[in-house]
């Protein structure tokens, strides 16, 4: 089963929504200014995003680890 774009775009947005608020939160430890940590949460958002989307491309067309579903029976 092929994987559609759709699908790929959507899981890259909801794993990066949850990555950005990790690192946000993150930044915002270490340097102690929400201005930064915002600004480095923004910046990480579109990079890793376009990043996880081509990762998950890439992904679809190996076959490793996959198993092809035989039906049960056929009529």
């Amino acid at each position: 089963m092929i994987e559609q774009k759709k699908r790929s775009i959507i899981k890259a947005l909801s794993w990066r929504a949850t990555g950005t608020i990790d690192t946000i939160i993150i930044s915002f430890i270490v340097t102690g200014n929400p201005l930064a940590a915002v600004s480095i949460g923004a910046f990480e958002l579109i990079t890793k995003t376009a990043l996880y989307y081509f990762h998950e491309r890439a992904w679809n067309k190996i076959e490793y680890g996959r198993t092809k579903l035989e039906p049960e029976y056929q009529i």
